[in-house]
């Protein structure tokens, strides 16, 4: 059985108009299927969960954002049903990460018919994420994103990528850097005056950010961006080389590796998973290595 799960709401209801279009092009090749919307948070997870315990779907696709993608992967994650997707939301960076097409019928295509294999995925404090964890900065620019008025007119006007940015300096003029600890594999690094730290299993977020451009999610490592030592204005000039990964190379950007991550900050900081705020430090975070099927 082939199960659609439905985020209706998301990309400002574009979930809703893009289930309408893959509906009518099941219709017309007589597909089979069966579909679930969902009508809050979690309830996708607990839809996929209960899908991989009864073992009664051959593939679960999702039609959503990133947000619609993480819950699933919790809900699937070490099951042998895999995950595929039809990108409607705003950032789309688990599409963009994996090279599936933006149009729905390709995605479909792609979904039904691509080939099944394995991925990495990441926990944080025995939660799943697919494409990047963070703290600091980044975190409360997600939290903001995800409460602002702007980012259903944005969605609107097809321009939800510039909800980040939008965001990002809102929160500017407000955050204050503090001291991070972080243990990678046994190794202790102590970071001052530090923004944020971005943990990455695939290379995006933010609605197209390379925060991490090496990362790959299938090469069993996290990948670290920890951005410290550096003023607002000079963050601001840093934020526009991120969307084309050139970031890594200035100086007030540490990019390291590891499989197993403890972060610990000297205050108070807010922690995210693919967007979705999960709380604050102190986090453990570790990858698993293929740990969930896709198509």
């Amino acid at each position: 059985m082939i199960c659609f799960i439905v985020n209706g709401v998301a990309g400002n209801g574009r979930g809703h108009k893009v289930w309408k279009h893959v509906e009518r092009l099941l219709l017309e090749k007589q597909i089979d299927y069966y579909v679930v919307f969902t009508e809050g948070p979690k309830h996708a997870t607990n839809i996929a969960r209960e899908l991989a315990k009864q073992k009664n779907a051959n593939v679960v696709i999702a039609i959503g954002g990133d947000g619609t993608l993480h819950e699933i992967a919790n809900g699937l994650a070490g099951s042998e049903i895999p995950l595929g997707s039809i990108p409607a939301g705003s950032g789309n960076d688990f599409a963009r990460g994996l090279q599936i097409p933006k149009q729905s019928e390709q995605a479909l295509e792609k979904a039904l018919s691509g080939q099944k294999r394995k991925i990495d995925i990441a926990h944080i404090n025995h939660e799943v994420f697919i494409n990047v964890a963070g703290i600091g900065f980044d975190a409360q620019v997600a939290k903001v994103t995800n409460q602002a008025k702007y980012k259903k007119w944005l969605n609107r006007l097809g321009l939800g990528a510039f909800c980040y940015v939008f965001s990002f300096f809102k929160v500017l003029f407000r955050y204050q850097p503090t001291e991070v600890r972080l243990v990678i594999d046994e190794r202790e690094h102590t970071f001052t005056d530090v923004w944020l730290v971005a943990v990455a299993n695939t290379p995006f977020y933010g609605g197209g950010m390379i925060i991490c451009p090496q990362a790959q999610y299938d090469d069993g490592l996290l990948h670290l961006c920890i951005v410290h030592g550096i003023s607002r204005w000079k963050l601001v000039t840093l934020l526009p080389r991120v969307f084309f990964g050139t970031h890594i190379y200035d100086d007030a950007v540490t990019i390291l590796t590891g499989r197993r991550i403890k972060i610990m900050s000297s205050t108070p900081l807010t922690a995210h998973g693919d967007g979705e705020i999960l709380g604050e430090p102190p986090l453990e975070l570790a990858i698993k290595q293929e740990g969930l099927y896709i198509m």
